[in-house]
């Protein structure tokens, strides 16, 4: 009876399996089909390197369309996505700022993670509002247990922007300002103005040593087109910088974070999230995951963090990814296009639409793809992910009837310019655009 029972349920498996397969295509025509394979199959552009794509129907709930789907590849800055569901379910709506005990006239802090501090145009915390009753503000980054840096980051990103360092309770994002003045830089906060040497070197910007917040510049070819440049982080700047921002003295004691405590949720969440999927922000990603950390550990801790979501609320992606920071920095990052459909898909029943629209770049419009798949009607909301031979794009389209379609294409390995391969995958989204 065993037996016959298991052959029973082999037989309806394979059945299922028929009609799934054939379910899936059922919205696609034969010359649907055909197009689509014409565009992104052996023969097409896509071949010459890996890549992968699949098209998936959000009413339906079926793929319509997929190559290479369960290969894994560099998300880049797509792991934004990751960050940003994570960001959603735990934070919610609003940042962990810092944990704190008071005694009398002396307040105690530990950093939760929150970036907003003196970075960009954030929601500014009242800082100084909420230490003024103290007379003595201590700092402790006993909490911390990740490191300045990623896994996997590259060391020799260390002065460019988008690699500033990781920290408890960041200020100015970790960034000095630079702005040019006649052909000297003029740098902020003033206190590294006193750090800032000339070379000889045939350096065009301001460039910091790699060893410490030693800046050089050449004033015979200085440009100033850099902006912001990463500044070494530790406790102790940090105390000397929240000192002068709030005009009252901070001290470094790396005090153990007590059982009982309090803790300070000081900015709305949705603003830093906005920043982080327009502009791909890696710092506010990075922080993001240590806040996601803070609310379920109390450590500041991006790899702990990530093996609760992916055993929790992501455990029935089709492909566990490989997970390893909150930016996509890192090149042991590796996702499936098909888990990068599923992932967004929960991003998309769980934010409303008008908020989902505003946190995507919008083709033509908006964010990181705002010179790029233009169109009277914008028709592509997706987020980007590039670094050298690979790039990626995931989210919306929006098809010629109207309707919307959940996507994936991801490309890696291959030996030529990213906007090259861009060119290419926005044909493609044309024709998937024109043909639904």
């Amino acid at each position: 009876m065993t037996k016959l029972l298991s052959i029973k349920n082999l037989s309806l498996v394979l059945s299922f399996f028929c009609f799934g397969f054939h379910s899936a295509y059922a919205q696609l025509n034969r010359d649907q089909y055909l197009k689509l394979e014409e565009a992104v199959g052996d023969q097409s552009f896509f071949a010459n390197h890996l890549s992968g794509f699949e098209l998936y129907d959000l009413d339906s709930q079926i793929v319509l369309y997929e190559r290479n789907s369960e290969q894994r590849f560099i998300p880049a800055s797509t792991t934004k996505l990751l960050t940003l569901f994570s960001s959603l379910i735990i934070l919610n709506d609003s940042t962990q700022t810092f944990r704190y005990t008071t005694s009398n006239d002396t307040i105690r802090i530990w950093g939760s993670g929150d970036p907003s501090w003196n970075y960009k145009e954030l929601y500014q915390p009242d800082i100084r509002s909420f230490i003024a009753p103290f007379n003595t503000v201590l700092f402790s980054d006993s909490n911390q247990d990740s490191p300045a840096f990623g896994y996997g980051w590259q060391w020799d990103d260390y002065y460019y922007d988008y690699s500033a360092e990781r920290s408890p309770f960041p200020i100015y994002g970790n960034l000095v300002q630079v702005k040019k003045s006649g052909n000297r830089p003029i740098v902020t906060p003033k206190r590294f103005q006193s750090a800032v040497y000339t070379t000889n070197k045939t350096t065009r910007e301001l460039e910091r040593d790699f060893h410490s917040n030693n800046f050089f510049y050449n004033p015979n070819n200085f440009r100033g087109s850099e902006e912001f440049i990463p500044f070494i982080s530790s406790p102790e700047l940090f105390v000397e910088l929240a000192s002068e921002a709030t005009g009252k003295t901070w001290v470094y004691q790396p005090d153990s974070l007590p059982k009982d405590h309090s803790e300070w949720r000081a900015a709305p969440l949705f603003p830093i999230l906005e920043e982080m999927m327009l502009e791909s922000d890696n710092f506010l990603a990075e922080q993001l995951m240590w806040m996601v950390s803070d609310r379920l550990f109390q450590r500041l801790d991006t790899e702990r963090a990530i093996e609760y979501i992916l055993k929790t609320y992501l455990n029935d992606l089709p492909d566990e990814p490989q997970w390893v920071d909150g930016s996509g920095l890192s090149r042991h990052n590796l996702v499936t296009p098909r888990s990068m459909v599923a992932l967004f898909e929960k991003i998309y029943r769980m934010v409303p639409d008008e908020q989902l629209f505003d946190l995507l770049p919008t083709g033509g419009v908006s964010g990181t793809i705002k010179t790029s798949y233009q169109a009277q009607t914008p028709y592509i909301f997706a987020k980007t992910g590039t670094m050298s031979n690979h790039h990626s794009l995931v989210g919306l389209i929006k098809a010629k009837s109207g309707k919307m379609y959940c996507f994936a294409f991801m490309n890696s390995n291959y030996p030529y310019k990213a906007s090259v391969v861009r060119r290419e995958m926005e044909k493609v989204m044309v024709m998937v655009r024109d043909m639904l």
